[in-house]
């Protein structure tokens, strides 16, 4: 039990929604920033980060939520041609310490799915900026690109929510 209410606690931190009820959430948190940040991609504050090239959006997860989450041991995936919509969940990545949605940086399409990591989930643990890459979006609202954060205001995020826990 102890070892649900900390990964709980870790994926609030994380803003990250966690299978366990909020009831069973401990009052503090575990949270550092010393995982990778690229240049190059933007972050949004529920730790997912995206690289947009020409008319193209891929998204994953942050080195700093894998970190957090543990080793990835299955990852659900949306079907191409459909939708996503910003701050909303579009899949779910599940660790050894829990279940976390993801959330979409960005509006858009779905182009294209990493249908590798359903059979290879740990392509997250190992490299989560290259071959953990999750969906490919068409933006639909380029200027949502603009309100994300680049790589050093993410690590002052990093820095200021740590702080704050």
């Amino acid at each position: 039990m102890a070892l649900r209410m900390w990964a709980s606690s870790t994926a609030n931190a994380l803003k990250l929604s966690s299978s366990v009820s909020k009831s069973h959430l401990s009052p503090f948190s575990i949270s550092r920033c010393f995982s990778t940040v690229l240049e190059g991609l933007k972050y949004a504050n529920s730790h997912e980060w995206v690289k947009h090239e020409g008319s193209v959006a891929t998204i994953g997860i942050t080195a700093h939520a894998q970190d957090h989450l543990g080793e990835v041991v299955f990852v659900e995936l949306p079907e191409e041609n459909t939708s996503v919509s910003k701050e909303k969940s579009f899949g779910a990545v599940e660790s050894v310490k829990a279940t976390s949605e993801i959330l979409s940086p960005i509006s858009g399409e779905i182009i294209e799915v990493n249908k590798k990591l359903t059979e290879s989930p740990g392509l997250i643990n190992s490299s989560p900026y290259e071959d953990g890459w999750m969906i490919k979006v068409k933006p639909s609202s380029p200027a949502e690109l603009e309100s994300l954060m680049g790589p050093k205001e993410y690590t002052k995020f990093c820095e200021e929510e740590d702080a704050a826990h």
